[in-house]
């Protein structure tokens, strides 16, 4: 009898030690975890932007022209002063014959201005001043004359007057040729006719200029990367000819961020991706930060042109990269995972695996990258915190656990 119930105690006793052991493992909190080590560690901002050549030089017309020859093709390595395109000049010679034709007209519209007339009108006119001045001297001596002859009464007041009448005329005839060789135009027409002037010699340089563009030239060394005409296509006004650049050192324009913005520097590393050619990076560095932040769709941004190395010309021009400018480094680092701190208002903190159960320990961290984050206090080296929860019980102070993933 005794027997028996010293064995049913332990028949129980075992259920009682199974149950709790299946309790307690059923109350343990699965985990990811890892051990907090040294690393290098980026902080990086990441954006995207846009390839553009260095020493760029577009070649686009100046008016309407006809394209005679095209003397270079895309990939072409070409030298300063090389002959790129050549575009029809008999247009552009009758449109300056036609201008100089204007100008000359023009200028011989404001020479008569100046001089009050035309050399016929002007000849005229001095020819009418003598007789007009010599008109005014005889009416002069004649009036004057008859002004004494009447004192003695030799000459009647009818003859007085009409001496003086003729001396009136002949003053108002002189001043009215003296008003025709000193104000022969009006300030509309004196405006007008140098208006005209202006436009003659606009239309010169235009002319000019035109003619001087038939030719178009590499102004330096480079590479021909475009080439959007071809022999016989008729070309507008502004229409693009050919582009050369040095391919070797691109460019690549970014946005970034405002809140960003005060972390740039010129000299700053970057490293750039493009989708295109999967595993292949660039590198260069920041050579211009924003001045100034403006819209973009939803964000308020500012621009970032980074120098960008491209000797063996895989990097196109006008392409969209991946862009990531490295704004601090540590070689030697104390980091976990990001998901492995949690932020709680301005405190940061981790889950630290002591003894099976989690101990909330706060921290101070530093550099962050897109996978690591950097702990500058409160965490050793080599101490297991937990990444997250396996299942639907989340993490927290004093919680049993178990590390089933690490």
């Amino acid at each position: 009898m005794t027997r028996n119930r010293i064995l049913s105690i332990g028949v129980v006793a075992a259920a009682v030690v199974a149950m709790v052991a299946s309790y307690s493992a059923k109350s343990e909190i699965p985990v990811r975890a890892e051990k907090a080590e040294r690393t290098p560690i980026l902080s990086t901002i990441s954006t995207n932007g846009k390839i553009e050549p260095t020493n760029n030089f577009q070649a686009r017309t100046v008016g309407p022209a006809l394209v005679s020859s095209v003397l270079v093709k895309e990939g072409d390595h070409v030298k300063a002063g090389q002959l790129l395109v050549r575009l029809d000049e008999a247009e552009a010679q009758s449109q300056l014959a036609h201008a100089k034709a204007q100008l000359r007209a023009a200028e011989a519209d404001v020479a008569a201005v100046r001089k009050g007339g035309t050399q016929e009108e002007v000849l005229t006119n001095e020819s009418n001043l003598a007789k007009a001045k010599t008109e005014l001297d005889a009416a002069q001596r004649n009036y004057e004359a008859l002004k004494k002859l009447q004192t003695t009464q030799a000459a009647s007041a009818g003859e007085v007057e009409e001496a003086a009448n003729r001396l009136t005329r002949a003053q108002a005839e002189l001043r009215l040729l003296q008003q025709k060789t000193t104000q022969r135009y009006s300030r509309p027409e004196i405006a007008r006719v140098q208006a005209g002037e202006e436009d003659a010699k606009a239309a010169v340089l235009a002319a000019e200029d035109i003619l001087r563009h038939a030719n178009e030239v590499a102004p330096n060394d480079g590479i021909v990367y475009s080439v959007p005409v071809k022999k016989g296509t008729f070309v507008n006004a502004g229409d693009l000819l050919v582009q050369v650049a040095d391919l070797e050192k691109m460019q690549v324009h970014a946005f970034v961020d405002e809140p960003e913005i005060g972390k740039l520097k010129i000299g700053q590393k970057v490293t750039l991706t493009w989708d295109a050619i999967p595993g292949r990076t660039w590198t260069g560095e920041v050579s211009h930060v924003p001045t100034t932040v403006v819209p973009r769709g939803t964000r308020s941004v500012g621009e970032v042109v980074c120098n960008v190395d491209n000797a063996d010309l895989k990097l196109l021009p006008n392409v969209n990269v991946n862009v990531n400018i490295i704004i601090a480094k540590a070689d030697n680092a104390l980091t976990v995972s990001r998901e492995a701190v949690v932020q709680d208002g301005n405190k940061h903190y981790v889950y630290v695996v002591e003894g099976g159960h989690l101990k909330k320990t706060e921290v101070d961290t530093a550099l962050s990258s897109a996978t690591r984050i950097e702990i500058t206090k409160g965490l050793q080296d080599n101490q297991i915190v937990a990444v997250g929860s396996l299942s639907a019980q989340p993490l927290a102070d004093g919680a049993p656990v178990r590390v089933e993933q690490r």
